[in-house]
């Protein structure tokens, strides 16, 4: 987690004073004041810069907004963000996915804190976003573009950062309670607070339900609802000592278990198919001020670590078949950042950091055809990057970074990426206009370096090379209105090579290539106070340049709308509409796999609340309004309207 110190402030009282106070400072909220631009972002460049500062594309989410919603978890609280396509295979706890600008979800790196979540044991090293939920979160940045220069492997397509907050102030408690439609029970506690030097925040977050058949129940065969229970852990603790050095510790875990179907459509049901799932991470961070406060140093040292094992005995529906897999990762990682302040008007960042991820699993099926095993041993790889990033003012209306990095994997060689981001501000009409262009690259994952050959053939190539991107936009943002309004448009193009594909004479090589590009368009005012009114849409095209067809799942127009109104500081109301657009995606019931398209489908929502008093608050959450039957992947089932109501207390 970035601690809060102000880019623009170089100057050594400044600083000194960011680091003696900053647990007891908190950044005003964007949707508190008029301005409608959120006050900072901390992502775009690895420490808090000024929203209007920055060219790239990205969305924030604050707590105030997913408060507000009353949704529960990460994945549902990017339902509306500009550019992505959410994917998830039946209903809570079900595999989620996240396209960003079409680019394939392990194309998207997600971070928890600073700490990277895709997962080493992925056959692709994606992130399953089923079961991140939102306890203990402060803001969500959505970065979107090539990512690798400050990040590294992974964020080809973009990056997913989840930021937790410090306690602040007084101690300070938060109860929450609700229930609702599939005989949903959720529930979670936070309790925040500092003394003196010391901050502290945690939280423990409950939830259970009965679900919908993963596999539709329109189709038949599927008739069996498969549930989810979650429980999660969070804690952020803190110390600043007088010699301006500060202690930042976070800790995370999540225990789950999910019912499975085998398949999506027709008879995919299954009654007893099992996944638990465990996962966690730790990160402690030292951050120093030297020369007066001109010399920011932080360094981290993390792990994060996960494990699923799946269990589908035999059955009277499948008398004959029966499956156990079993798969585990870890990472490790230090991270050494320094933040030079060289002036008002210029901020250089250099850095470097070190991985090592290890993975195995065991897979045991038997069947008619008889017993089968696939065993994949322990293996690990290292990587390792230097990064460097200039920031650079030319008074209030030109501002430039530019970032470089070389990165060295142990298996894969090396990769050089670069980024560089104008923006050009106008105060007087209120116009920014801005660009980016630069590069990423993903490092191949275990199971496509070290995966065992079956007797079919090879799988596993120790020989393959990282996969590369590069990407640009252009675009602008205009406000209106003394800043109670705004709009923008931004033109996006993609270009992937050097993709992990896989063919069944060779095992998995380098000979995927994609293209992406499209329009965002984005629009968002404050009509009043209180009432705010905010719309994105996405026109995308995405393509296969190997086999010549769209990319699955990615639809061409996305469209998504809010609005939320807040009455006499007691009642706030809102409600979103969010259209997905017509996808191609394939049968897989079938052999071989049947091109299909999935029809597009609107989705309606509505929230409101009800201050009672006393720090007492009563919310209602309706999904779905329209009740429509629809799927983000074939043959798998999605949620019909549903209500949720509870309440929240705070002490």
């Amino acid at each position: 987690m970035i601690v809060p110190i102000s880019a623009l402030s170089a100057a050594k009282s400044a600083a000194v004073l960011l680091l003696a106070f900053g647990p007891y400072l908190q950044t005003p909220a964007a949707d508190e004041g008029q301005n409608l631009r959120h006050d900072v972002v901390v992502t775009a460049t690895r420490l808090e810069t000024p929203a209007r500062e920055v060219a790239g594309s990205f969305t924030v989410l604050l707590k105030t907004a997913l408060e507000r919603s009353r949704r529960t978890t990460v994945f549902d609280a990017l339902e509306t963000a500009p550019g992505l396509t959410l994917v998830r295979n039946g209903g809570p706890g079900g595999i989620s996915s996240v396209f960003v600008r079409g680019a394939n979800s392990e194309h998207v790196l997600v971070t928890f804190d600073g700490v990277p979540l895709n997962d080493p044991i992925n056959p692709s090293r994606s992130f399953d976003f089923a079961h991140l939920g939102l306890e203990g979160v402060d803001r969500i940045e959505v970065l979107r573009g090539p990512q690798s220069p400050l990040y590294g492997s992974d964020a080809v397509g973009g990056a997913v950062h989840i930021l937790t907050a410090r306690g602040r102030g007084r101690p300070r408690l938060s109860l929450r309670a609700s229930a609702g439609s599939y005989r949903t029970l959720d529930g979670s506690a936070d309790f925040r607070g500092s003394s003196g030097p010391f901050h502290y925040a945690f939280a423990l977050s409950r939830s259970a339900t009965e679900g919908l058949s993963a596999a539709s129940a329109a189709y038949p065969g599927n008739e069996e609802r498969d549930g989810d229970r979650r429980t999660a852990f969070a804690a952020r603790l803190g110390f600043v000592f007088k010699s301006r050095t500060e202690l930042d510790f976070t800790l995370r875990a999540v225990a789950a278990r999910t019912d499975l179907d085998n398949f999506g459509g027709a008879w995919g049901d299954d009654p007893n198919h099992i996944q638990d799932y465990r996962s966690g991470l730790a990160r402690l961070q030292v951050r120093i001020l030297h020369a007066g406060g001109f010399w920011e140093q932080k360094v981290s040292l993390a792990a994060a670590w996960a494990k699923r094992t799946n269990d589908n005995p035999a059955d009277p529906v499948h008398p004959y078949d029966s499956e156990r897999g079993s798969y585990q990762s870890s990472r490790l990682r230090l991270d050494w950042q320094n933040n030079l302040f060289l002036g008002a008007a210029q901020t250089l960042t250099l850095g470097l950091d070190a991985e090592r991820e290890a993975g195995e699993s065991a897979y045991r099926s038997d069947s008619l055809w008889g017993p089968s095993e696939s065993v994949f041993p322990l293996r690990a790889s290292g990587r390792a990057g230097i990064f460097l990033q200039d920031q650079i003012k030319v008074g209030q209306r030109l501002f430039l970074a530019a970032g470089l990095r070389l990165d060295r994997h142990d298996r894969a060689g090396g990769a050089l990426t670069y980024r560089l981001s104008p923006a050009f501000l106008v105060e007087e009409t209120g116009t920014k206009l801005k660009a980016t262009i630069g590069t990423g690259f993903k490092a191949p994952s275990l199971y496509q370096l070290y995966a065992p050959g079956t007797a079919w053939g090879p799988i596993g190539n120790p020989g393959l090379k990282t996969e590369r991107s590069l990407g640009w936009d252009a675009g602008f943002e205009q406000a209106v209105w003394g800043g109670r309004a705004e709009f923008g448009l931004v033109y996006f193009r993609n270009e992937l090579e050097n993709l992990v594909d896989f063919d069944f004479a060779r095992g998995y090589i380098n000979i995927g290539r994609a293209r992406t590009h499209g329009l965002e368009a984005s629009a968002a005012a404050r009509l009043e106070d209180g009432f705010d009114l905010r719309f994105s849409y996405t026109r995308l095209e995405a393509r296969d340049l190997a086999a010549g067809t769209p990319l699955p799942r990615r639809p061409k127009d996305r469209f998504a709308s809010e609005v939320q109104w807040a009455f006499a500081r007691r009642f706030d109301a809102g409600l979103s509409a969010v259209y997905t657009g017509p996808r191609p995606d394939r049968d897989y019931a079938s052999w071989p796999a049947l091109p299909v398209t999935l029809a597009g489908f609107w989705l309606l929502g509505a929230n409101a609340s009800l201050d009672l008093g006393g720090g007492a608050r009563l919310f209602l959450r309706l999904d779905n309004l329209l009740d429509v039957r629809y799927e983000t992947v074939f043959g798998y089932g999605s949620p019909r309207f549903a209500a949720y109501g509870g309440l929240r207390l705070g002490l």
